[in-house]
């Protein structure tokens, strides 16, 4: 009788250990899946944002020599991530590629003007630093005009923006319930422990020993989770990367973020866990023995 109960008991304790695992999984897969979505939100726009094309039109009848010289010195700039020279003849076949007009065969002659076409880094396409950009370029004789689409940077700003204070506020609520989860599900799996517990304080144990085998346990759970929840969200970014395969170049470009979302999971999943247990067993030694029932 004695040898089924030992059994019963430690089926029972294997279950517990395996649904506070699980929930702790769940709960560091969920976060981990919100840091992607907020960092791969982050590539996303500065993706975008260096997609942002300003084309610096040149006057006419400028020498090679100096064009090539001038684009130098815009690839230097802080702000210019790349700087592309496109001659007339170049700018003439993409506008009659992209209308299916050839408008040269009309006119006799090509109207478009040379230029060089910037990309900035992302942190620089504010309004207000393209403004700045373009009145350092402007300073040149050669440059005739600079172009781009002020609607479109005014708007892609104020958008990010609003999205990336929604999404801050959320992951900071989300963390918060997270751990909160975390803390009920250990203590829950330690309620069954709370005479084991006080046994060993009423026979002399000291606290540091008593906490000791349950912060260990609580500490590989939470390394078993944090593993777990990495498996799951390496499988939802394969799945991304299978689905949009443009974005595959991205993720290999910002390795180094995405593995130290997977190290902040795993350091995330052993924290938690060892200052639940902490607590959970703190809460315990604390309580007096009519308490416990």
């Amino acid at each position: 009788m004695s040898s089924q109960g030992e059994k019963f008991e430690k089926r029972r304790l294997r279950g517990s250990y395996a649904s506070t695992i699980v929930s702790i999984s769940l709960v560091l897969f969920m976060l981990g899946l919100l840091g992607f979505i907020a960092l791969h939100g982050k590539i996303l726009s500065d993706y975008a944002k260096e997609k942002i094309e300003l084309m610096v039109l040149l006057k006419e009848n400028q020498k090679e020599a100096d064009i090539l010289q001038f684009k130098k010195s815009l690839d230097v700039m802080p702000a210019v991530k790349s700087a592309e020279y496109i001659t007339k003849q170049q700018a003439a076949e993409v506008f009659a590629k992209s209308e299916n007009d050839d408008f040269i065969g009309i006119l006799d002659f090509n109207p478009l003007p040379a230029s060089i076409n910037l990309h900035l880094h992302a942190q620089f396409t504010t309004p207000s630093n393209i403004a700045k950009l373009k009145r350092d370029i402007l300073k040149n004789d050669m440059v005739k005009e600079i172009a781009f689409d002020k609607t479109l940077v005014g708007s892609m700003n104020d958008n990010l923006e609003t999205i990336s204070l929604v999404l801050l506020i959320f992951c900071g609520l989300l963390f918060i319930i997270s751990i909160a989860l975390i803390n009920n599900t250990i203590r829950l799996a330690l309620h069954s422990k709370r005479f084991l517990i006080k046994t060993m304080q009423l026979v002399g144990a000291t606290g540091s020993f008593i906490r000791r085998p349950f912060i260990e346990t609580g500490i590989v759970n939470g390394i078993l989770a944090s593993v777990i929840a990495s498996g799951l969200l390496a499988g939802v970014i394969y799945l991304g990367q299978k689905e949009i395969p443009d974005l595959i170049e991205i993720e290999l470009q910002n390795a180094v973020l995405f593995g130290s979302l997977f190290g902040i999971i795993f350091v995330l999943g052993i924290l938690i866990s060892w200052f639940s247990t902490y607590l959970a067993v703190r809460k315990y030694l604390r309580l007096h023995s009519d308490d416990l029932y």
